[in-house]
């Protein structure tokens, strides 16, 4: 086989710039992440189709680096974009044009807050090579052995060690030169996600809004486009196009979408606003695994909030099938966050989405007073990992939910709020109760119909005028102080 010299191959080298504009800052990131990723799809396809490269081909991340020499900074009412500290704090980028906003709202609080300019220059991190590709669908990566030559020869394949979630953990270390991290997830960790979500959700992250409703059955999806289709007749409503699976896109009430021959392992569907500030609803289906890797994956989008919409047991004589369940606390029995978010922490009640929801329900169900706590309570909710649970010997599990005063019982809903505290990212909970196992009414086919005949489209719609509620909000009330840490990144 022939051997690889192990001289590097790069592109130009652009000098490091300085930026009092974050526009100009980010339009500078886009074109450092476009040339190096031209550059090694170029190299990739120049690879595949031969001769077998003779040196190493390696491009880099952006990065964006502030440097700050006082503790001193503008007075802000936001949570977020500024460093405690003075110092040096970088991040790497990927995708600028995907989170151009993001990057340019983040940036400008750093300017504005701290009076001193950013610096905008290639990293010392290379990109994968999977990742340069991702986006160009006439390219893929082949598995190992079938290139004609050693993939990781050539190229830079994807690294663990710079794709964890220390930072948003707490547990990551400065940099040996000093450096701390400007934002919670580097560029490797994004892209992974990228990956993932495009995969699991068969949509491409570009149609993701900034507010995500979580459901575990696929009864509220027909109702989330019957939705999507009477907001597009209503030139009014704000809306402007819908996205089912495999990116399907609808711009008028009355376009067709084909049904699709296949369905992705978590169907998500986008009801698009120009600004992202519309609604996204992924089917997670059932459990705290798929839970946690969807909200994991998400995360690194930054939503603005998201909230559960799902059905659940109710664990009290006096509630009916129907009833809702607003969740202000969380029995973690789920187990999937344990070594990330250990149990000990507590999960708070966010005000600002707990009020939205709770005028929601008034809203849709037309109801106020006693009438309005007839068919709501408001309680600890448990999420377990085993959706056959009543079959175990009931004294263990039923002296816990009484003891922790839980109201009802799902699979998911602890691990979506867990996340978006581990996340800093809004959460709250509504369900809808479907069976009373401990009551002897339980999830039967001719039951099961009639619920969700009768409750699937009000509940969803619960959640949707929650969200728009939300989404009406300045960012500093949304993103609360209660979800960061001492030591925080200055990005969102």
């Amino acid at each position: 086989m022939q051997a690889i010299d192990q001289t590097i191959l790069s592109p130009p080298t652009l000098p490091a710039c300085e930026f009092t504009d974050p526009a100009a800052a980010v339009d500078h990131l886009c074109t450092l992440y476009d040339e190096a990723t031209d550059f090694l799809r170029s190299g990739f396809r120049s690879a595949l189709d031969g001769p077998v490269p003779t040196q190493r081909i390696r491009a880099f991340y952006p990065e964006i680096r502030l440097t700050t020499s006082s503790f001193a900074r503008a007075d802000s009412s936001l949570a977020f974009g500024y460093v405690a500290a003075p110092g040096t704090h970088a991040t790497t980028v990927t995708r600028p044009d995907l989170f151009r906003d993001y990057l340019i709202q983040q940036i400008g609080l750093l300017i504005e807050n701290h009076g001193a300019p950013v610096r905008i220059a290639s990293s010392d991190t290379p990109i994968p090579v999977h990742f340069a590709v991702a986006r160009d669908s006439q390219m893929t990566v082949p598995h190992e052995g079938a290139a004609g030559f050693t993939l990781r020869d050539v190229f830079d394949v994807p690294d663990l060690g710079t794709m964890d979630d220390d930072i948003i953990n707490g547990t990551a270390k400065h940099a040996p030169d000093g450096t701390g991290p400007l934002a919670p997830f580097t560029a490797q960790r994004i892209d992974y996600s990228l990956a993932r979500l495009a995969h699991y959700t068969a949509t491409s992250p570009a149609h993701f809004q900034n507010h995500v409703l979580f459901t575990n059955y696929q009864f509220y999806v027909s109702e989330f486009e019957a939705f999507a289709r009477s907001a597009l007749a209503d030139p009014t409503s704000g809306y402007t196009s819908f996205v089912s699976t495999f990116d399907a896109e609808i711009t008028t009430h009355d376009a067709p979408l084909d049904a699709p021959t296949k369905m992705p392992q978590m169907p998500t569907y986008h009801l698009k606003k120009p600004d992202r500030s519309g609604i996204t609803l992924v089917n997670i289906g059932i459990g705290p695994s798929n839970a946690k890797t969807a909200s994991d994956h998400i995360a690194v989008l930054r939503p603005h909030a998201w909230i559960m919409v799902g059905h659940c047991a109710g664990l009290r004589n006096s509630q009916r099938l129907g009833d809702y369940v607003l969740a202000h606390a969380y029995l973690r029995e789920d187990g999937v966050l344990d070594a990330d978010l250990p149990t000990w922490v507590p999960i708070p009640a966010l005000a600002e989405i707990q009020i939205a929801l709770e005028e929601a329900v008034e809203e849709v169900t037309q109801l106020e007073g006693l009438e309005l706590k007839r068919i709501m309570r408001t309680g600890t909710v448990a999420s377990v990992d085993n959706r056959n649970w009543e079959l175990r010997d009931q004294s263990g599990p039923v002296r816990r939910l009484s003891q922790s005063r839980a109201i009802a019982l799902d699979m998911e809903s602890a691990t979506i709020a867990a996340n978006g505290f581990r996340f800093r990212v809004p959460y709250g909970t509504l369900l809808c109760v479907s069976d009373k196992p401990l009551h002897g009414e339980l999830k039967l086919p001719g039951m099961a119909s009639e619920f969700y005949n009768d409750q699937v489209a009000r509940h969803l719609m619960i959640g949707i005028r929650a969200m728009e509620t939300l989404a009406g909000m300045p960012l500093e009330r949304i993103h609360s102080r209660k979800l960061r840490a001492f030591d925080e990144t200055a990005f969102l």
